[in-house]
């Protein structure tokens, strides 16, 4: 808005009484001057007088001259220029709605309406000057009038009680505010400026056009209804374009629909905006564009994108556009403007109308300069000339600035263009004529003038009828007022009650200054003739979209919805990340973690699996885990088995051949039995390492450990015993020891074996009896597997046993450490060191291996020890024995092993 019309918005309600008493001065020099002089309203057919009139602007012309805000007497004012077609069409509506209402018998019986219309010129000056000269009553004739004779409110029965009009927000909130002290109501046909709709700031304001605020909800709806994310905005660089963008914004904020850019152009800058503009949706990812401007600016951002070859994005367009005739007869934009998808006001049949307007003929409306106009435009002839006005069209300045969807002007002609029309035949009709006075297709902002004069008609009626008059309740809520002297502000409370039945079947009533939201949506498809049409695809009432997506033909000119994102929806398996500093519309994908998943598209976040599941490979489902223990199958619970087996079978054969060799001196040496013994122990070690491959179960946990313990005692047991006897043996031969074999005897050397084995024994029965080992489900080490071990139960417990086995084992390395020197052939203290030295080196080893080894491999580290201490022992001790028993027999003698 200029800085002249926000002063003038604020100043007139303070300066109202005086500017009220200039406007009939001015409205009169006003009408003076615009109707060539001496020509008056009745001149133009204009107007129509009755018992009641309503006054009405509209924006005939949409070019006006710069206005002179001088109060001269009789200002030098051109006429306006730019003839419209449309609005000529609207002030028809006007009266063939009228005509309808005085021609009917159950509304205002007995009263006829009049009306009185202005051109507004599409500008606020204009449209305040005519809007003055309306409700002031001023005279018709151009009398003159001095300022000190208007005192007070005019008393003449010329003026009108209500104001249809004007078109656009800018004009709409000049009347409003100016009238509205003056408690004059004013009805817009196309005011849709959300603004409007305050009550406390605009209490006499009406309209039949619903909000911008709904149109932009509608959009912000159909955007996410169509799953575009990404979109850009261009504006009108005013209150209209910035208001809807601000409302959009709101709507869709949370939804994950972001603006890419935002845009907005200005008339007096359009070259250079459209320039820009074009550059940003060029330069931009996102695919549909969200428009909302007045439609010669955005036909002139199309050409501009069409010249570029950018004909690849998707327009989302305003009431202001969606319907744009020009722009859908321009070949031009054919390419770049296939498939809008726009919020249209909404249409309606007029029955009635169509004849109604090819009926229309100079030679019935002498004095209807307008229609002179029409006929100079359609037909290029003078149907003959009123009063002498010229109607040559003068050259065309750039259009005007309004908010909404204007009609659409022909192309002005040159300045040096003015010539002389030929007369008409007379034989010249609208019946065959197609122009966008007789297309009556689309009866959008036609429509609403038809129901503003219905609202308007149905307030006289309540205010005039008054069925109540008698109640005592009336008084308090409405007055009532005879034909000749309606108050525009009793009028105005039976127009905030208005509520009524249209002529086509649908309710009529005010929710405050608006009507419910109803809209069209609009397509544009391309025709065989390489032309544009308009195509309804749905319809808007209130929250609900009822949408055609099968019938809708996109830019592409197929029926697949296009896509406009700035990332692609992440797929299951993923999950969204945010991009610092970017919108939420802008992301990254990353795959979930492992054991977590995401089985929608888009997921925020993923979610982790129950304990008792993992996730897939492609992170989409949760599945049960995989059971993970050392068994029997895989590679290192068959290798382990094979090398037990072979430790046992080695040691059976060990044992066979002892058996077969045992009266020999060098199996009877150092007591047999014990050597039986051993290698039965030492077999028994290598077998009770297959308790620990398997499935874990109760039993299994529980027999491992302490069939380990006590048969790994009982093998150091016996060659505890044996390096006793040994020591025992030489000892005795020294003098005064003679008594020391006698006290350790064969039966002693049994009962050591089993006392020492007795205390493992007792110290496995308490383990296992206070906290045994159980199975246990490890579920957070391996990830996708569930490990199946078997839980200490008592660290101490199981430090006892490997203790014990400990002490043994150093006892016994000390003994035969002490005993490697004996002077015989064969010492066997020297084998049994060897062996122990094997066999701490392994245990030693095997704590630190075992304690930070997982799952299964702990076994596999346990059994490893198991059978490297059992092959250790096996091969130390009895390696040399089987040696000289298979391969030197000569030196299994009691002379050979007794000589040094």
């Amino acid at each position: 808005m200029s800085p002249w019309f926000t002063w003038l918005t604020q100043a007139i309600p303070l300066l109202l009484p005086w500017l009220v008493r200039v406007g009939v001065a001015m409205a009169q020099a006003t009408v003076c001057s615009r109707w060539d002089h001496s020509v008056g309203l009745d001149d133009l057919g204009l107007s129509q007088e009755g018992d009641v009139v309503i006054g009405a602007v509209f924006p005939i012309h949409n070019l006006p001259p710069a206005p002179d805000l001088s109060f001269s007497q009789h200002p030098n004012l051109q006429s306006c220029v730019n003839f419209q077609e449309e609005p000529l069409r609207w002030v028809h509506a006007l009266v063939f709605a009228v005509d309808e209402i005085n021609r009917n018998p159950f509304l205002l019986p007995g009263v006829r309406l009049g009306y009185r219309v202005l051109d507004s010129c599409g500008q606020h000056p204009w449209s305040l000057r005519g809007a003055l000269a309306l409700v002031s009553g001023g005279s018709l004739r151009c009398e003159s009038t001095e300022l000190s004779n208007l005192k007070s409110w005019p008393s003449s029965d010329s003026h009108v009680p209500l104001l249809i009009g004007d078109a656009s927000s800018t004009q709409a909130i000049v009347l409003a505010r100016t009238l509205g002290p003056l408690s004059v109501p004013v009805i817009s046909y196309q005011a849709s400026c959300g603004c409007l709709s305050d009550r406390q700031e605009f209490p006499n304001f009406f309209r039949t056009i619903p909000s911008d605020v709904y149109q932009a909800l509608t959009m912000a709806r159909l955007t996410w209804l169509l799953g575009w994310t990404w979109v850009g905005a261009i504006a009108a660089d005013n209150d209209y374009g910035r208001q809807a963008i601000q409302v959009f914004e709101a709507a869709v904020r949370g939804t994950g629909v972001c603006l890419a850019f935002f845009e907005t152009l200005n008339r007096a800058n359009l070259v250079r905006d459209v320039e820009r503009a074009a550059d940003t949706v060029q330069a931009s990812t996102a695919r549909v564009i969200l428009v909302f401007l007045w439609y010669t600016d955005i036909g002139a951002l199309l050409l501009e994108l069409g010249r570029r070859n950018v004909t690849d994005r998707q327009f989302l367009a305003s009431e202001a556009w969606s319907t744009s005739g020009q722009l859908l007869r321009n070949p031009a934009l054919f390419n770049v403007a296939r498939g809008v998808v726009g919020v249209a006001i909404r249409s309606a049949p007029m029955p009635g109308f169509e004849a109604h307007l090819r009926s229309l003929h100079p030679s019935r409306r002498p004095g209807d300069v307008l229609l002179k106009e029409l006929w100079e435009t359609e037909f290029g002839c003078s149907p003959g000339v009123a009063h002498g006005h010229d109607t040559s069209l003068l050259p065309s300045p750039l259009p005007p600035t309004p908010s909404e969807s204007l009609p659409h002007p022909p192309p002005p002609t040159s300045s040096s263009s003015r010539i002389s029309l030929a007369s008409c035949s007379g034989a010249e009709t609208l019946e065959v004529v197609q122009s966008p006075f007789t297309d009556t297709s689309q009866l959008r902002v036609t429509y609403n003038v038809y129901l503003a004069v219905y609202a308007a008609a149905h307030a006289l009626h309540s205010l005039l009828s008054c069925p109540q008059r008698d109640s005592p309740s009336w008084g308090n809520s409405f007055t009532c007022s005879p034909p000749h002297k309606i108050s525009p502000a009793e009028l105005l409370q039976h127009l905030n009650q208005v509520n009524f039945t249209t002529p086509l079947g649908e309710p009529f009533y005010f929710q405050g200054a608006d009507v419910p939201a109803v809209y069209d949506l609009v397509n544009w498809q391309a025709t065989p003739q390489g032309l544009l049409k308009l195509v309804t695809i749905g319809r808007v009432e209130g929250s609900n979209i009822l949408i055609d997506q099968s019938a809708i033909q996109w830019n592409a000119g197929s029926n697949m919805v296009p896509v406009s994102v700035c990332s692609d929806s992440c797929s299951p398996g993923t999950r969204v990340a945010r991009k610092k500093g970017e919108p939420v519309c802008c992301f990254d994908c990353i795959s979930c973690a492992e054991g977590e998943v995401s089985n929608t598209t888009g997921s925020l976040q993923c979610d982790r699996c129950p304990l008792e599941f993992w996730s897939n490979g492609n992170r989409t489902a949760c599945i049960p885990r995989q059971l993970e223990f050392l068994s029997f199958n895989d590679t290192m619970g068959v290798t382990l088995t094979t090398v037990a087996v072979c430790g046992a079978v080695a040691t059976a054969a060990v044992f066979m051949l002892f058996v077969y060799h045992r009266h020999t001196p060098l199996v009877r040496a150092n007591n047999s039995e014990l050597s039986f013994l051993l290698l039965l122990s030492l077999k028994l070690c290598f077998l009770c390492s297959l308790v620990f491959i398997g499935r874990p179960s109760v039993w299994a946990c529980q027999i491992r450990q302490a069939a380990f313990g006590v048969i790994f005692v009982l093998c150091l047991s016996c060659l505890l015993v044996k390096t006793i006897v040994v020591l025992a043996a030489f000892r005795s031969a020294r003098p005064g020891a003679g008594q020391l074999m006698r006290w350790f005897g064969p039966v002693q050397q049994r009962g050591s074996v089993f006392l020492f084995t007795s205390v493992q024994v007792i110290i496995c029965a308490v383990w296992l009896s206070i906290s045994p080992p159980l199975p246990y489900r490890d579920l957070g080490l391996k990830g996708s597997k569930v490990i199946l071990e078997c839980e200490m139960g008592s660290v101490a417990g199981f430090s006892l046993v490997l203790g014990y086995i400990g002490l043994l084992a150093s006892l016994c390395l000390l003994l035969a450490f002490l005993a490697r020197k004996l002077p015989d052939n064969f010492n066997e203290a020297k084998f049994i060191t060897f062996s122990m030295l094997i066999f701490c080196a392994v245990w030693i080893s095997f704590v630190p291996a075992y304690v930070s080894s997982p799952g299964k491999y702990a076994d596999a580290v346990e059994i490893f020890a198991i059978l490297a201490s059992s092959f250790g022992l096996l091969f130390c001790l009895f390696a040399p024995k089987c040696f000289i028993i298979l391969l030197r027999p000569e030196r299994n003698t009691k002379k050979h092993m007794m000589s040094k």
